[in-house]
């Protein structure tokens, strides 16, 4: 008995030393900073990427990260290169490429980096950094189809790019194979193991190819929250049939834990990054409880608006041919939403509540082709592997292309320029070059190139040919006269010999031929010709000619906008405001006179503030007007007068209330602006208890979207751009239409191209004031931004930005107040009762959250005006997608359904003996 323990013993340990060996050598562990190679607590080989020889490196150190790994990262400059780390693969095999992030204050600054990361030619994600001290990771699985996968960062928008580790693990059977890999990626969105028994993730070795499961104990905003009551956690120690075949099912410790619903069901709502969108997800069940013969475990998946699946009933011991026993159903193809709130409930014939084991929801990501000329062109750098600019890695073109090379926007792009001058090139010029079609500049000067000039008729399109300043020799190739679209050729300074081609003459080309000692000029059959020796002074000359025309032009533009007749569509305009021009010469002065008779003697008042009062007037042709009579004439008081007249006379759009004229007389500094008929979105929100004034979900979103791209107008479609400096609910106003305009703009400012920031005295309105703007009085556009942050908090939840009694004595404002509620997951909590619940919940997470990125303590960690614009209209398509199923559209049911897919009858559910019954009691009424 001894003897057999012991050789069992033996042979079990072999086994486990024969698959960690072999798990092992298919991983790539790159430690990016690190100096030496070595193995972690889990087991895993590090080895330092030396491969990398761009970047610098920096050590960081970060509170409770012990891990050397991540105790060194590597960084990028901040320019229009992209660098790339290339990993060999094995083609048609699967592999999971993971790369982390853990920026630490790096670089002293606290700007925190927002970069691209793409995989070879395809965009793979954006990395946004939030906080020093938290790792941010992307998981991609991926068929290969090259012998090796580049991995590239690119597109720092702030900050430097950066990496702190690049894994590459390697499949071993087709868990992940779907039909449409050969098109597509898929990012991992959620990885879950429920009932965890601790926060710490399940990965290597006890999943052998190092996945990693999160744990469903870990608390974050937005992760698995609205758990139902009745939730209890449950584990086994009995060993779990996983169907290790191909052995990338969920590892055993995953599936030996479980939650269960006590009271008949289980609740959780997450977020999906990079959804809506199409995806891979399954479900992993085990039965790992013991009950009586007599008992039951039944339940369904229960998706609101889906009622298709919602059918489809689990029994896991029936699917999965007894207990402790792996099943998996799923889907390979399934639309899902941004925030997927699911239930599981058990069925009326049930006695166990569901349970669930484990979760694994993938994202598709579209794969791009790559460039067309990627063949010749890794042909062309293959003879210089060992100098820096062939080195770039990943396509010439995409996502970004080499510093050395531009190219078309063509879906499948093509090089049109290629500038390898003063490169210290040798030997002939690279035969590469001449197969490039869609060529259109060549600059190979000043290099030692030595030998002929090819015949470039592979290049139809050349246009501009840099050769000058070599060792070229030979005749100019006959073959340059066929080059039908060539305007410009540069050949001087060679060993060039013969005479020019008299279709190089004839054809008007602009042509340097000197320091050819042994060239000369053939004959011309026509007069039409054009040779140049030297530079390109003339066409300097030229553009600064019409520069200067231009700007002729501009000043000469002088229009006034006729009173009443300001077009209310009139789409984005650039314009260059000089400060030298007389602030109102492009506005309309109205007399005194006219004010009052078109007020009546100012009777009517329909606003009021520190600027002053407004009233309502109409004048002569029926146009009605606002006019608003400010009561500071101080010096300050005049100084926004005159900054509000100038600004407003230069801009039109169609979210910005239109600016009609101004009126200075006996004292008196008068703005007219055209009527707003139903006043300020104040109002609308928490002004007087009105109930015909209450507005609905989508019509708030609606609203935002308007204020947003007026915003948007003022910081991107003027040059400089506008910070508007006061943007709060009071200064957006309505329409007899409802549609939003963005007003007063007093306290705007305009940017100083170049500069990152205006260093301003600080003003604004409280509440709504950016910390930072308020701190250090550098004020960017990003200031804009925090206050319609705390506008889209406003609109979610009815509450003014400041107040005392309903946020309580912790909170002084709505940022605070708010912060708490969706970061715990209870964005029920501030949600405004008056929208009756008849909103859906994922557009509301999705503007708390966007709200949330609006209002961080850092301007270089909130998103543009852009961003949030198109966060917005996804939560409008939410909501009208979720509108057409309460309205029981068909047509907008099927076209916002869970359960289209990119290919019809797409649905799988696991192994081909795996059947889901229906639940009888959806299809025909029961007795309860």
């Amino acid at each position: 008995m001894g003897t057999g323990f012991f050789i069992f013993f033996l042979w079990f340990a072999f086994f486990l030393l024969l698959n960690g060996s072999q798990a092992q050598p298919g991983f790539v562990s790159l430690d990016c900073g690190g100096k030496d190679n070595f193995t972690d607590k889990l087991g895993l080989a590090w080895t330092p990427d030396t491969q990398m020889v761009s970047g610098d490196i920096a050590k960081i150190s970060v509170a409770n990260e012990t891990r050397t790994q991540y105790m060194a990262l590597r960084y990028f400059p901040a320019d229009n290169r992209k660098y790339c780390y290339t990993l060999d693969v094995i083609p048609r095999n699967r592999y999971l490429v993971r790369a982390t992030f853990l920026y630490g204050n790096f670089d002293n600054n606290n700007v925190y980096p927002k970069f691209d990361i793409s995989l070879g030619a395809t965009h793979w994600a954006t990395i946004v950094i939030s906080d020093a001290n938290t790792m941010e990771y992307q998981e991609l699985i991926f068929l290969a189809k090259e012998p090796s996968v580049s991995v590239c960062l690119s597109n720092a928008t702030t900050g430097q790019p950066f990496i702190s580790t690049l894994e590459l693990r390697h499949f071993n059977g087709s868990r992940y194979m779907t039909e449409y890999e050969n098109e597509f990626f898929m990012s991992v969105s959620a990885r879950i193991n429920f009932g965890a028994e601790s926060d710490d993730p399940v990965r290597y070795p006890d999943d052998p190819f190092d996945r990693i499961w999160e744990s469903d104990t870990i608390k974050k905003a937005n992760y698995l929250v609205d758990v139902a009551v009745g939730t209890e956690r449950v584990s086994t120690k009995m060993p779990i049939d996983v169907n290790t075949i191909n052995g990338e099912m969920p590892p055993q410790k995953a599936m030996q834990t479980a939650v269960v619903g006590r009271n008949g069901s289980l609740t959780y709502r997450l977020n999906l990054d990079g959804f809506p969108g199409f995806g891979w997800a399954f479900t992993y069940f085990a039965e790992i409880e013991d009950f009586d013969p007599s008992e039951s475990r039944k339940f369904r998946l229960v998706l609101p608006g889906n009622p298709d699946i919602s059918k489809l009933v689990v029994n896991i011991q029936e699917n999965a041919h007894g207990k402790y026993r792996l099943y998996e159903p799923g889907y390979f193809n399934l639309s899902l939403p941004f925030v997927l709130s699911f239930r599981f409930g058990k069925t009326y014939d049930s006695t166990m509540g569901p349970l669930l084991n484990a979760m694994e929801i993938n994202r598709y990501v579209k794969r791009t082709d790559g460039s067309l000329d990627v063949p010749v062109i890794s042909s062309l750098i293959s003879h210089y592997s060992s100098v820096n600019w062939t080195t770039e890695g990943g396509d010439p073109c995409l996502p970004v292309p080499w510093s050395w090379i531009h190219c078309d926007s063509d879906i499948r792009p093509r090089i049109t320029s290629i500038k390898l001058s003063g490169q210290n090139l040798t030997g002939n010029i690279p035969s590469e070059l001449t197969k490039l079609s869609g060529l259109i500049e060549l600059w190979l000067d000043g290099n030692s190139l030595t030998g002929p000039i090819p015949d470039f008729s592979g290049c139809p399109n050349l246009q501009i040919i840099h050769l000058e300043n070599n060792q070229l020799s030979g005749q100019l190739p006959s073959a340059l006269e066929d080059l039908t679209n060539l305007k410009e050729l540069y050949v001087q300074n060679n060993m060039l010999t013969g005479s020019v081609p008299s279709g190089l003459l004839d054809n008007g080309v602009i042509l340097n031929y000197t320091g050819n000692i042994n060239l000369r000029k053939g004959e011309s059959s026509r007069s039409r010709k054009k040779i140049i020796i030297g530079s390109s002074v003339g066409a300097s000359a030229l553009l600064l000619a019409t520069i200067a025309s231009c700007i002729l032009l501009q000043k000469g533009k002088k229009s006034s906008p006729k009173q009443g007749h300001l077009e209310p569509n009139v789409p984005p305009q650039r314009f260059v405001p000089s400060r030298g021009d007389v602030a109102t010469e492009a506005a309309h002065c109205f007399t005194l006179a006219e004010l009052e008779e078109a007020t009546r003697d100012f009777e009517k008042k329909v606003g009021s503030g520190g600027f002053g009062v407004v009233y309502y007037g109409k004048l002569k042709d029926g146009k009605e007007i606002a006019v608003k009579v400010l009561t500071n004439n101080s010096f300050q008081g005049k100084r926004e007068f005159s900054n509000e007249v100038a600004l407003l006379s230069r801009i039109h759009h169609r979210n910005l209330v239109q600016f009609l004229g101004f009126c200075q007389e006996d004292g008196k500094s008068i703005l007219v602006y055209e009527f707003m008929h139903n006043g300020t979105l104040k109002e609308h929100l928490y002004g007087p208890q009105i109930p015909d004034r209450s507005i609905d979900w989508i019509r708030r979103l609606e609203i935002a979207e308007d204020a947003a791209k007026g915003i948007e107008y003022l910081h991107t479609g003027c040059v400089p751009s506008i910070i508007h400096r006061d943007v709060k609910t009071s200064n957006i106003l309505l329409d007899k239409n409802m549609r939003a305009k963005v007003s007063d703009f007093g306290l705007s400012k305009l940017a100083v191209d170049g500069a990152s920031h205006v260093s301003s005295i600080v003003r604004g309105t409280v509440g709504y004031l950016d910390p930072e703007y308020y701190i250090s009085q550098q004020l960017t556009d990003k200031s804009d931004v925090y206050s319609f942050g705390v506008i889209l908090l406003e609109l979610i939840s009815g509450q003014e930005a400041i107040s005392n009694e309903k946020f309580g004595v912790n909170c002084r404002n709505i940022v605070q107040w708010a912060k708490l509620h969706i970061e715990s997951g209870d964005i029920q909590g501030i949600i405004d009762p008056a929208l009756h619940n008849d909103y859906d919940i994922q557009s509301i997470w999705k503007i708390a959250e966007k709200a949330l990125m609006c209002v961080q303590p850092h301007g270089s960690m909130r998103p543009s005006i852009s961003e949030v614009i198109k966060e917005i209209q996804d939560a409008i398509a939410i909501e009208k997608g979720a509108e057409a199923v309460r309205e029981g559209s068909s047509d907008d049911i099927s076209r916002h359904s869970m359960h289209s897919s990119l290919h019809a009858g797409s649905m799988d559910l696991g192994a081909s003996d795996h059947y889901l019954s229906i639940d009888e009691s959806i299809i025909r009424p029961t007795a309860r």
